[in-house]
């Protein structure tokens, strides 16, 4: 089967794609598998070494890697390029602390020795959406490559050009062929990759509804998976918060990837007190942002990544508005071709509204009004989402009280949720389950393997 790939910012047809055949793909899990036997015996040193190298050509083509990016999904370009250098910042921390991490430890027991080693698995399929079509894959890539798994990866559809485009510096880099392959398939095709035995675990990161169908194609498996799922991330912001400051670093929470980020504050919950003065601040900076084109430098808002979700983005507004919603600014798509939709606030947001029930996966931010402390948190756990959330408060001490009030897999106080390849990274509930980066993501495709000798 073949299918096209779309310019969103022209809607004009970039390229005709084959998908890959039974015996395509079945030969490339046999080349992972039968190469995995030799990887996981490379030494950590030689590993390092690879990973470096595809660090520095990363950061050498962040400039194409970002049209690339700008052309098959919209994103801007200037955000592409501090996309393509958080890519080998990844790729440098694991090469540099993977050994550590994973170096088998003492654990005194009944043996004369005993300890506790990380063994890899084997083939892991990664299953990555569009919206950071480098850094999804790279933070996977770069930990399991680092701890002796091999790698598969089923990109999005709309950007299969970024997906071959990573294999190909992994293998420019001077990685063995068999370590990192993309598989160019449909959904039906992943559910008999998820099923092949030689595949030893899957990692999605997409929405809920698919995390649900992957997790129960790997369970009747019975394969370790790791879940990212969709978010509604709060924003919450307390009255003594500095207005400024959140109202500021709020427009950039929000519009994250032009809206289009798991992690982006999406309700703004607002106590009375400092509710009106955050709404003028705020919207004022939603408005400063510029939405054009994706290659110009200037640009701070593309198109959203295709027609269909700008639409279903839009018929969130307008059933919101139906409700009561109130527009303070944007609020409309353009008559202008192209998935185009502008920065938009959202006031008088309450339960029941999609601005408040639902993720809107676009550069669209709902205000809710709390009348004090604890509604705002209660506000901000009355959620099926658990990814991130930002709280705003100049006492650190009422921080450091609230934080384990907040149902979240990451709390950031004063400052907006973002991923690092130091911390552990994931969610609760509905937002998924498991971890990426730091520590903990290193050790989720790893045999915790216990050596006891007498």
């Amino acid at each position: 089967m073949s299918f096209v790939t779309i310019n969103p910012a022209t809607e004009e047809p970039i390229r005709e794609w084959e998908e890959d055949s039974h015996a395509t793909i079945d030969q490339k899990i046999q080349k992972a598998s039968t190469g995995f036997r030799e990887w996981r015996r490379t030494a950590f040193s030689r590993r390092a070494e690879l990973m470096l190298a595809v660090a520095d050509r990363v950061e050498a083509e962040a400039e194409s890697l970002a049209v690339t990016m700008a052309r098959e999904m919209g994103k801007p370009i200037k955000d592409g390029v501090a996309e393509a250098r958080k890519c080998a910042t990844v790729c440098r921390h694991y090469a540099e602390h993977a050994e550590a991490i994973l170096a088998p430890r003492l654990t005194p027991s009944d043996a004369t020795e005993s300890w506790v080693r990380h063994d890899p698995l084997g083939p892991i399929l990664a299953i990555m959406p569009w919206n950071y079509p480098l850094w999804q894959v790279f933070r996977f890539a770069a930990p399991n490559l680092m701890g002796g798994n091999v790698g598969l990866l089923k990109h999005a559809s709309n950007v299969p050009e970024c997906a071959l485009t990573i294999e190909r510096l992994f293998r420019e880099s001077g990685f063995p062929e068999f370590v990192f392959q993309t598989l160019i398939i449909s959904s039906e095709a992943t559910k008999r990759v998820i099923a092949d035995k030689r595949v030893r675990g899957t990692t999605l990161t997409g929405s809920t509804t698919a995390g649900r169908k992957v997790a129960e194609a790997s369970g009747h498996a019975l394969k370790p998976m790791v879940l990212e799922l969709g978010g509604s991330d709060p924003f919450i912001v307390l009255a003594d918060a500095d207005l400024s400051d959140a109202a500021s670093v709020g427009a950039t929470a929000r519009l994250l990837n032009s809206g289009q980020s798991c992690i982006a504050a999406k309700r703004f919950i607002v106590v009375d007190s400092v509710h009106d003065a955050f709404v003028e601040k705020f919207t004022t900076a939603m408005k400063s942002r510029i939405m054009g084109d994706p290659l110009h430098r200037d640009t701070d808002i593309g198109p959203q990544a295709r027609v269909d979700l700008r639409d279903q983005l839009s018929e969130q507004v307008t059933r919101s508005c139906d409700r009561g919603a109130n527009a303070r600014c944007g609020g409309a798509a353009p008559s202008s071709k192209g998935a185009w939709y502008p920065a938009t606030v959202l006031t008088d947001v309450t339960e029941g509204m999609p601005a408040a029930d639902e993720e809107l996966f676009g550069p669209v931010a709902g205000v809710i009004r709390a009348k004090d402390e604890s509604h705002a948190i209660a506000i901000a756990n009355r959620t099926d989402f658990g990814l991130g959330a930002s709280l705003w408060t100049t006492d650190l001490a009422r921080a450091r009280r609230l934080v384990p009030e907040i149902d979240a897999g990451a709390v950031f106080v004063n400052g907006l949720v973002k991923s690092d390849p130091r911390l552990p990274f994931g969610g609760i509930k509905d937002s998924g389950f498991g971890r990426e980066l730091g520590r903990e993501g290193i050790l989720e495709f790893m045999n915790a393997k216990t050596v006891w000798i007498r």
